[in-house]
């Protein structure tokens, strides 16, 4: 028997492909696992709210729509950060002895480029603070021995004798096997280098509209603040007590993959001692980066998944073991290295980070932003509706937004909105 629909389009069913039904064969017969995808792909599909980077990312090759942005743009102190990141950069790529002057020159027209053009913009403008991280780490290789300061060898033993009666790393690196072994590699050696494409995936979908960027921008400044402490207090590590004792280093010393050794032994390759030997800071150990990746990226989870947080701090701990273990840092940089990061997502989460809302499940289901650490209960008289895509005074230029320049704003209206946009809510309020 023929369907209503079949009656009114004889032919339709059987020829038009919007009316054919999909076949679902090749996805895992997981229970439930349909009614995920179906709500998840609708909610992509729909692109109800105007936040979601699938309806407003840029997709434009004109450098024209970019000098448009920077005409609209509303110019702060906190743009003062590029001309930092420029002068970083003049500063590592002049003393940077390889690869020579055309590799050089070829990088940075490429990175200028990808600025220009708005469809790149969107990605790297965020990433900036990242490349100049790992520019000015790679740098430090390159850095003459006298223009650094000398190389603090009895400090960090000293604290760590005072605050904590002994040294940790030499106590929980005494008895060592495989299993043990394994357990600190995964993390220090594995997990570090991955977690950081992996959050910003998982913040990308589940997290509010602008958090991705707010992400990069916080662990790239972080690892420039580090990396610039390192430089300005070099520290030895528990590694060198151990080789050398209390003897004094210099800059000509290779550096050690200490615990790490085993496992490339463990292996039979020669991974981390090749790495680690040749590692343009050798003597970095306060503050420790590893635990400072670790807390941020925890943080960053915990903020996007509160529930959750407990598991995120645990990875914490695990690694803050996993370090000491391997003797690549002694307890007291490890606390630096999370109360650095602690301080600069404070500084994320107060300025510029959106505040979660619990029914949101995807960015998709965002309608407006709530930017600050407030909790005032009258937001609906801080809410401002902008024509078109987000964007205000924190819009891509200042925290990584990716919505394309808006035509224009109004001012702040009380409790609703008669054109299409999204609200934002910006608490300066303390």
């Amino acid at each position: 028997m023929k369907s209503p629909a079949s009656k009114l389009f004889p032919g339709m069913l059987d020829t038009h492909p919007s009316f054919k039904k999909q076949s679902l064969m090749g996805w895992p017969s997981i229970p439930g696992f349909h009614r995920v995808r179906r709500k998840f792909a609708s909610r992509m599909r729909s692109g109800q709210s105007p936040t979601s980077n699938l309806s407003t990312l840029q997709t434009s090759y004109d450098p024209a729509d970019t000098i448009r942005a920077l005409r609209a743009h509303r110019w702060s102190y906190w743009d003062g950060q590029y001309l930092f990141l420029v002068i970083l950069g003049i500063f590592c790529l002049s003393v940077i002895e390889t690869p020579g002057a055309i590799i050089k020159t070829l990088i940075s027209t490429l990175l200028i480029t990808s600025l220009i053009l708005p469809i790149t913009r969107q990605f790297f403008l965020p990433f900036l603070p990242v490349a100049g991280w790992l520019v000015l780490y790679y740098a430090c290789r390159f850095i003459p021995s006298d223009w650094r300061p000398p190389i603090w060898v009895r400090v960090l033993p000293a604290l760590e004798n005072i605050i904590y009666g002994a040294n940790l790393s030499n106590i929980l690196s005494k008895n060592t096997n495989a299993l043990l072994d394994v357990l600190a590699w995964l993390p220090y050696g594995v997990i570090h280098f991955g977690a950081p494409v992996v959050c910003s995936a998982v913040m990308f979908i589940f997290a509010a509209p602008g958090t991705v960027p707010v992400f990069a921008r916080s662990f790239g400044y972080m690892n420039i603040i580090g990396v610039a402490i390192q430089l300005m207090f070099p520290c030895s590590p528990p590694w060198y007590e151990n080789l050398h004792g209390l003897a004094p280093a210099n800059y000509s010393m290779p550096g050690s993959p200490a615990g790490l050794a085993r496992i490339d032994k463990l292996f039979g390759w020669n991974t981390y001692t090749s790495t680690f030997t040749a590692a343009p800071l050798v003597f970095g150990a306060m503050p420790s980066l590893h635990a400072g990746c670790a807390t941020i990226e925890a943080l960053f989870m915990g903020h996007v998944f509160p529930r959750a947080k407990w598991l995120f701090y645990t990875y914490i701990l695990w690694i803050w073991w996993a370090t000491l273990y391997l003797q690549h840092h002694y307890a007291v940089d490890l606390i630096a290295g999370s109360f650095l990061a602690t301080c600069t997502f404070y500084v994320a989460k107060t300025k510029f980070l959106a505040r979660l809302q619990p029914d949101k499940e995807f960015r998709w289901d965002y309608d407006f932003l709530e930017i600050g650490n407030g909790h005032s209960p009258d937001y609906a008289f801080g809410m401002s509706d902008f024509s078109g895509d987000y964007h205000s005074e924190d819009d891509e230029w200042t925290t990584g937004s990716s919505s394309s320049v808006s035509s224009g704003c109004r001012s702040p209206v009380a409790g609703h909105s008669d054109t299409e946009g999204i609200d934002v809510v910006i608490d300066d309020r303390r």
